[in-house]
C-alpha cells in the first residue's frame, strides 16, 4: 500500500468524528479537573518558568521562594524536582522543553493575575487554568495530526478507526485526561511525534524548507523535553525515499536543507547546555540526582515492560500487542516504510526499557510508551486491513478479539480510577484475583501487592509466619585487626572510633546473595561506648545501597540521645531499595563525626525476607 498522498482531505462524517472527540477529550479534561495542575512532575517541568521570570534572585531566595509556594499550593511533598550541588545553589532535574512549550500559556496567566486580584506568584488560579488549558490544546493537537497520519496512508473509514482505537483503546486517554493532572510529558510527546511523522511525510513528499524547518523546531522541541527522545531522528533520517534516488542521492541534493536543519535542531538543544552551564558551570550536566533512577543500557527490562503485571504494556494495554503483529504485515505490504518505523520502534523500547526505574512511578499500563503510538498506528492500520480482507468467520473473530481488547482496557482503567489497580505496585497474584472487581479489598492489597514503601511502619517484619529471619554478620572485634581492649570488661575487645579512624570495617553484601524476594528488611543492632558529648557531630550507623560504586538510599541513626559513659544499645531498621542490579552492595557501617572517641561492639546485621 502506498500513501494515499497529501491533498486526501477529511469529508463532512471524518470532520464531524473529529469535532465529537475533540469534544469528549475537552469534557473529560473538565470533568476530572486536577485538584493542582502544576504538582508533583510537572511542577519540576514548569520551575523553569517561574524562576526565570518571577523569582529571578540568588539560590537562596529561589529556595525561599520554593518553599513558600510548596506550603501555599501543597505542590508537592518533597523538593524532589531540583538537585542541590557541591559548591551550592541547585539545578533543575528535568530538561526545559516542556517549559518551552507551556510558556505562552504561562504569559498569558501572568497577564490575567497581574489584572486581577489573584497572586502574580507563579502557581495561582490564573497560572493553574492556563498550564491546565495548554494541556487540552495539545492533545487536540495531537489527535488531529493523528488522523492526518492515518489519512495519508489508510481510507477515511479505517483512519476514523485507527484514532478512536488509540483514544479509547489504551492508555492513552486515561493519562491524557483523567490522570497526572493531564500536563505530563507523553501528553506533549505524543503530540510532538504526530507533527513530526506528518512532516516528514510532507517533506519527503514537497521538500520545501519551510517544512523541514518546522521539523527541525519540533524536533528539537521533543528532544529537549525528554533527551532521550533523540531516538525521534530515526524518523526522518530513515524514512522511504520517493522515487528512484538513493538516501545518498536525494540527501546530497538536499544538503543546504538538511544543514539548516541541524542548525535548528542544535539551537533548540543549546537552550538547556546553555541552563546547564550558566548554573553548573558544566556544558553537560547528567546526573539525575540518584544512581538508582536513571539508563542502564547492559540491563534492559524489556520482558517486564511488555508482559510483567506490573506495568506490562501488552497486559495493560493489549491492543498493542497486535499493532506490534501489525509489523508483519507491514514487512510484507511495504518493506520501505517497515524499516523505519520497526528500527523506531526497537529502539525505542530498547530506552525505555532501559531505565532502571521501569514501572515510571504510579501510573497506567506503560506511560512512557505513550509518545511511540503515533508510530503504532501504521502497523495498526495494515493489521486492520488485512483482517477486514478476509472471510467473514475470520473476519467476525478478529473483530470480536479487538472489541474484547478495547472493552478490557476500559474496564482496567476504571479499575485503576477507582483504586483496585494500584499505580505501582501489582503482582501477579492480586491481578487475578482481583480480576472484574471494581471494589478495592484491603485484605487482598496487604497479602498480595508488593510492599508499601510508603508505609513501612505498618509492616510487621519480625512476623514468623510472613518473614524469615537470617543472620548476615556478627562481629564481636575479637579477631578484627584495629581492635582494642573493651573499656569495662577485661578480655573482650571492642572497636575504638576516634579523630583518626572514623569508620568500622564495613559490611558488604550483594542484594542477591541477601534475599531473592523484592524486598527485605534488615536490622542493624550494635552495642556503643560514648566518651563524651559532642551534639553537634553526631556519630552515626549507615546503611545503604551502592550501584557501581554510586551510593543511594542512604539512611542513617545518630548517637546524638545515646547516654556517655556507659554502654547503650542501638537499633536500625533499614528496608532495601528497588534495586537497580542484584549485584548492588548493601553496606553497613559506623561513621564517626565527633571529637570523643567512641567503643562499637556487637554489630550484628539480620535479614527478614518476605516467605
Amino acid at each position: 500500500m502506498k500513501i494515499q498522498g497529501l491533498s486526501q482531505r477529511m469529508n463532512l462524517p471524518v470532520l464531524i468524528t473529529l469535532v465529537l472527540i475533540f469534544l469528549f477529550v475537552i469534557f473529560n479534561n473538565v470533568y476530572f479537573y486536577p485538584t493542582n495542575t502544576i504538582s508533583w512532575d510537572v511542577f519540576g517541568y514548569y520551575l523553569y518558568l517561574p524562576l526565570t521570570f518571577i523569582s529571578d534572585g540568588s539560590p537562596t531566595e529561589q529556595l525561599q521562594y520554593l518553599d513558600h509556594i510548596i506550603s501555599t499550593y501543597d505542590s508537592t511533598e518533597t523538593l524532589y524536582q531540583i538537585q542541590p550541588l557541591d559548591e551550592g545553589g541547585f539545578v533543575l532535574k528535568y530538561t526545559s522543553g516542556w517549559a518551552v512549550c507551556y510558556a505562552p500559556f504561562f504569559f498569558f496567566g501572568h497577564l490575567f493575575a497581574n489584572i486581577t486580584s489573584h497572586p502574580a506568584d507563579g502557581f495561582s488560579l490564573p497560572y493553574q487554568i492556563a498550564v491546565f488549558s495548554g494541556s487540552i490544546f495539545y492533545s487536540l493537537i495531537g489527535i488531529y495530526f493523528l488522523l492526518k497520519i492515518a489519512l495519508a496512508f489508510f481510507k477515511p473509514k479505517i483512519s476514523v478507526l485507527i484514532v478512536l482505537l488509540i483514544i479509547f483503546g489504551t492508555n492513552y486517554l486515561f493519562h491524557n485526561t483523567m490522570y497526572g493532572q493531564n500536563a505530563m510529558t507523553h501528553n506533549l510527546l505524543f503530540t510532538g511525534y504526530t507533527i513530526i511523522i506528518w512532516l516528514t511525510i510532507k517533506w519527503y513528499r514537497e521538500p520545501k524548507l519551510k517544512t523541514i524547518m518546522y521539523l527541525g523546531l519540533v524536533c528539537g522541541l521533543v528532544i529537549l523535553t525528554r533527551p532521550t527522545e533523540i531516538v525521534c531522528l530515526l524518523i526522518p533520517l530513515l524514512w522511504p525515499i520517493p522515487g528512484e534516488l538513493n538516501r545518498i542521492e536525494f540527501f546530497k541534493d538536499k544538503l543546504k536543507q538538511l544543514v539548516i536543519f541541524s542548525i535548528i535542531l542544535i539551537a533548540v538543544g543549546s537552550i538547556q547546555l546553555i541552563y546547564w552551564k550558566s548554573t553548573t558551570g558544566k556544558l553537560l550536566f547528567l546526573d539525575y540526582g540518584n544512581p538508582a533512577e536513571g539508563l542502564d543500557f547492559l540491563s534492559p527490562h524489556t520482558i517486564e515492560v511488555l508482559f510483567s503485571f506490573r506495568k506490562g504494556w501488552f497486559v495493560y494495554t493489549p491492543l498493542m500487542a497486535l499493532a506490534t503483529l501489525g509489523f508483519l504485515v507491514l514487512y510484507r505490504k511495504n518493506k520501505r516504510l517497515f524499516i523505519p518505523l520497526f528500527i523506531f520502534f526497537i529502539t525505542n523500547l530498547y530506552l525505555v526499557s532501559s531505565w532502571s526505574v521501569w514501572w515510571y512511578a504510579s501510573s497506567f499500563s506503560q506511560r512512557a510508551l505513550i509518545p511511540s503510538m503515533a508510530v503504532m498506528i501504521v502497523p495498526l492500520g495494515y493489521l486492520l486491513i488485512y483482517i477486514f480482507n478476509k472471510r467473514f468467520l475470520e473476519k467476525l473473530i478478529m473483530s470480536l478479539l479487538i472489541s474484547g481488547m478495547v472493552i478490557l482496557n476500559v474496564f482496567q482503567t476504571i479499575q485503576f480510577y477507582l483504586g483496585v489497580i494500584p499505580g505501582d505496585r501489582m503482582t501477579k497474584a492480586y491481578y487475578f484475583a482481583t480480576f472484574g472487581s471494581l471494589v478495592p479489598n484491603d485484605s487482598l492489597k496487604n497479602e498480595l501487592l508488593l510492599i508499601d514503601r510508603n508505609h513501612i511502619e505498618d509492616v510487621d517484619f519480625t512476623d514468623s509466619s510472613k518473614y524469615s529471619k537470617s543472620l548476615l554478620y556478627h562481629n564481636t572485634f575479637s579477631k578484627e585487626p584495629g581492635a582494642v581492649a573493651h573499656p569495662d570488661e577485661t578480655g573482650k575487645y571492642a572497636f575504638k572510633l576516634s579523630k583518626d579512624t572514623i569508620y568500622t570495617p564495613p559490611f558488604k553484601i550483594a542484594y542477591k546473595d541477601l534475599t531473592d524476594r523484592d524486598h527485605a528488611f534488615i536490622r542493624i543492632r550494635a552495642k556503643v561506648f560514648k566518651t563524651g558529648e559532642d551534639p553537634e557531630n553526631p556519630t552515626l550507623l549507615t546503611a545503604s545501597f551502592d550501584y557501581n560504586g554510586a551510593v543511594y538510599k542512604w539512611e542513617n541513626i545518630s548517637l546524638e540521645a545515646v547516654p556517655a559513659g556507659k554502654w547503650s544499645e542501638i537499633e536500625l531498621i533499614y528496608l532495601t531499595p528497588e534495586v537497580r542490579s542484584l549485584e548492588d552492595k548493601l553496606t553497613v557501617q559506623f561513621w564517626h563525626r565527633q571529637e570523643h572517641p567512641i567503643y562499637v561492639d556487637e554489630i550484628k546485621v539480620e535479614a527478614f525476607s518476605p516467605k
